[in-house]
């Protein structure tokens, strides 16, 4: 899996999510700040990064993730089959 497969995948959640267009989400785009998601928008993120890639994120760890490429990073150094 690449760096680019994950923000994808990021991408289109929150474009879905969020009904926005997916161009405007970057990896320095904001979840509450940029995209205004809230709280239930965010879980959901979590449940998608969780099913789709093995990862397990605790509630400290979500809240940590503020940003598109900080959830990319956490997918990458914490997925199973990272390549």
């Amino acid at each position: 899996m690449t760096r680019e497969e994950v923000l994808s995948l990021i991408r289109n959640h929150l474009a879905d999510e969020l009904e926005i267009d997916p161009s405007v989400i970057h990896e320095g785009t904001r979840f509450k700040q940029d995209l205004e998601a809230d709280s239930l928008d965010l879980y959901t993120l979590v449940q998608e990064l969780e099913d789709s890639y093995g990862v397990r994120m605790s509630d400290e760890q979500a809240a940590q993730i503020l940003s598109v490429g900080q959830a990319v990073d956490f997918v990458l150094a914490h997925a199973p089959n990272v390549a």
